[in-house]
């Protein structure tokens, strides 16, 4: 009977004390979804989403560079020059940043997967250790190309308080103090010269 196989599947499913299969059932229902898995697969969730294909695919190119540049070269905690790796890896990396960057654009606006959230964690685990390998462990950094604006704009916005201020002291009529002296000045004084007089 249909009307009873539910209550049967939650009667064998919730016997044990610990209810073990309902504890796992949704531990893994709420991994899969906090790891935001499904953004990596096609609307159907027939296989990887071609642009999660694409991601991967560049990833281990990134990864099988960084190892090929890195030969005969000891990897410790101490800086080292990972020159080579810098210049030669420079073009795939852009690629998988720019890539990643797109990814997360289009992931926004609802994309291939059709859910809009998070990319999917192995993505972004995989961007997270490219990143990291990059620009922590290779030191590889790549110059900024809005530094001459930045200093441009700051130097403008320091300039303005000395502009205005000698500005405002060349606009500004001085106006000489003319010092007044009391007359009761001189009257006490007078007082003081006919009181001597008379003393």
């Amino acid at each position: 009977n249909s009307s009873e196989s539910h209550n049967c599947a939650k009667s064998i499913l919730t016997s044990d004390r610990l209810q073990i299969v309902v504890t796992l059932s949704e531990f893994f229902n709420e991994t899969w979804e906090t790891a935001n898995c499904a953004n990596c697969l096609k609307n159907s969730s027939e296989g990887l989403s071609n642009s999660t294909v694409e991601f991967l695919d560049l990833f281990n190119k990134s990864l099988t560079c960084f190892e090929h540049n890195l030969q005969g070269q000891p990897i410790d905690l101490s800086p080292n020059n990972y020159t080579e790796v810098c210049k030669n890896c420079n073009e795939t990396y852009k690629m998988l940043n720019d890539l990643y960057n797109n990814l997360q654009r289009m992931n926004r606006q609802g994309g291939e997967s059709g859910h809009s959230a998070h990319l999917c964690i192995d993505v972004e685990d995989a961007m997270n250790i490219t990143r990291k390998l990059w620009s922590r462990t290779f030191n590889c950094s790549v110059p900024c190309s809005d530094t001459v604006p930045v200093i441009a704009v700051s130097s403008f916005i320091l300039f303005l308080p000395i502009v205005f201020y000698l500005s405002s002291f060349l606009h500004s009529k001085q106006k000489k103090r003319i010092l007044i002296l009391p007359k009761r000045i001189q009257s006490n004084a007078s007082l003081v010269n006919i009181q001597e007089k008379y003393s």
